[in-house]
């Protein structure tokens, strides 16, 4: 219980630094996603993927879905937000599989009745 409090009292609130990324990183991986959208330029959400996971791999973070891989980025390169509702989370990186292109993707975490 004790250990809990310190980590929630020292914990980043800088979403800038490399410390904050790491926590939130650590935060949503293991996450069951129900689909991914993607923000285009113009404003529009497209569906990208249906069904995956939010993982860590070394130093990066993968979004899986549809059978592939949708997004994957350096952990201190990410900037990581949850919607308000906690039903999923806002990503922005650049996106390794696409040659370091600059992408914003919403994944959508599955629903669980607790």
């Amino acid at each position: 219980m004790l250990k809990k409090v310190i980590k929630r009292l020292t914990k980043s609130k800088n979403p800038d630094t490399p410390r904050y990324r790491r926590e939130m990183a650590e935060r949503i991986c293991g996450q069951h996603i129900k689909y991914v959208t993607e923000r285009r330029e113009d404003g529009v959400e497209e569906v990208i993927g249906r069904e995956g996971g939010l993982n860590i791999r070394g130093d990066e973070f993968i979004v899986y879905a549809s059978q592939k891989i949708v997004l994957r980025c350096k952990i201190d390169e990410m900037q990581a937000w949850e919607l308000l509702s906690n039903d999923g989370v806002v990503i922005t990186a650049p996106d390794l599989e696409q040659g370091g292109a600059v992408r914003t993707i919403i994944a959508h975490y599955v629903y669980y009745r607790k």
